[in-house]
């Protein structure tokens, strides 16, 4: 069946974890961190890195991972079909699309990839992206670019952080916007300095660049989303984007090796698929039992071959866990720590605060400096305080916290008074 007619014919949610949801309260914030078997002793300020799973994941990865070590093939010819369709059937929900536009992955790199490595690109056309961009975005553009004879460009979006606005953004963009900008791709939420881009307003933008515009000539907006999906309260349509690409185990609380793509139904067919799909209409079109335009993009653009499908099928999990918890709650929680440690950071004479205040130009990443110290010596000294950190893997290196469901208010104020302590 197609990804989108699977989706369709499997409930909305799983009964099974429905009860097991239903028999944990998380009413509290507390209640939300007991599902997670993180070390007590330490202060999780960098668990946007990679995710530590929280039980209904968990059980779900166990379950899928026993029944595929009883019985391999008979486990997977039983559950392929179904548990895909679940995934895609809660991912959808959550976004607010349809599960047909959603391809699987296993990272944001690897959609990334994915994406940008089939585009649809004429020689002279453009792809334009930022200055800000992660290595990722960047390599994957280039490589394209190398293979079609179309270019890449990369521009600036301010000139200067601490003054930065939505206005500046927009205008800066929509200046940089050429005929023959095909692509333009950029990240909502910027791991280099916690700015968060107005994605929206960006969209409404381009809508108007692209009022006069032949389809085939439209400037589409691709967006790595990544940190922002599980911390804003979003969906897709909204958003105003035509691509969107996340790794699922960051702040989503994802089985780790976990990822999506979707595309908007206009936007699809600029991009073609690069690795084999083992959606089992594709087999039935090689086999000449129906014909390919019966196949979803979606499921076209989901890579094949065998993945760790107790993980990927686990993933309906974190959304609905997410879900469970409210996205409102949550979104107003991570901003919520974040304004306390943005508020605390900058009454200390010897930091720096990089990310905006605003939260209309943040989420959950803050990035400063200290003042005499390298950031990686910041990030040892918060290790010896039991906090756990992160430097910025960028050229222009900063200290980054990232406070998240996983943190109290409590351990943001010992967070910001250890960093008092560590003296310019």
């Amino acid at each position: 069946m197609a990804a989108g007619v699977l989706a369709a014919n499997f409930p909305a949610v799983n009964t099974d974890a429905a009860r097991s949801s239903a028999a944990v309260s998380l009413d509290d914030w507390e209640a939300v961190r007991s599902q997670f078997p993180l070390s007590r002793d330490l202060i999780h300020m960098a668990a946007f890195f990679l995710a530590s799973h929280p039980t209904p994941v968990r059980e779900a990865i166990e379950r899928h991972r026993q029944g595929l070590d009883e019985n391999p093939i008979g486990y997977w010819f039983d559950h392929e079909e179904k548990q895909e369709a679940q995934v895609l059937r809660a991912a959808a929900d959550y976004l607010g699309v349809e599960p047909t536009d959603i391809a699987l992955t296993d990272s944001t790199t690897m959609g990334l990839g994915l994406l940008y490595g089939g585009l649809a690109l004429r020689e002279g056309q453009e792809a334009l992206t930022t200055i800000h961009d992660h290595y990722s975005t960047e390599t994957s553009l280039r490589l394209r670019a190398d293979r079609t004879g179309a270019f890449v460009r990369q521009v600036p979006l301010y000139c200067n952080l601490d003054a930065v606005s939505k206005e500046e953004i927009v205008e800066t963009l929509i200046e940089s916007v050429r005929p023959r900008t095909r692509i333009v791709a950029v990240t909502w939420v910027h791991s280099s300095t916690g700015l968060k881009l107005p994605i929206r307003e960006m969209a409404d933008a381009l809508t108007k660049v692209n009022a006069n515009r032949a389809d085939s000539e439209r400037a589409l907006l691709c967006v790595d989303g990544v940190h922002g999906l599980g911390v804003e309260d979003i969906r897709l349509p909204d958003l105003g984007c035509d691509f969107f690409i996340a790794g699922t185990h960051k702040w989503l609380f994802g089985p780790r090796g976990t990822g999506l793509v979707w595309g908007h139904p206009r936007a699809w067919p600029v991009a073609r698929a690069t690795i084999p799909t083992f959606n089992f209409d594709a087999y039935r079109v090689w086999m000449k039992e129906i014909p390919p335009k019966d196949i979803p993009v979606g499921a076209i653009m989901t890579p094949g071959g065998f993945h760790s499908f107790e993980h990927r099928w686990a993933l309906s999990e974190a959304f609905r866990f997410h879900q469970t918890i409210g996205k409102t709650r949550i979104t107003e929680r991570i901003h919520a720590l974040n304004d306390q440690l943005k508020d605390g950071l900058i009454k200390l004479r010897h930091v720096k605060l990089h990310t905006p205040r605003s939260r209309d130009l943040s989420a959950g990443i803050v990035c400063f400096e200290v003042e005499g110290w390298k950031p990686d010596h910041v990030v040892e000294q918060l290790r010896q305080r039991r906090i756990i950190a992160s430097v910025t893997p960028y050229a222009t290196q900063y200290v980054r916290l990232a406070p998240s469901l996983l943190t109290s208010p409590t351990e943001v104020e010992k967070t910001v008074e250890a960093i008092r302590r560590i003296a310019p």
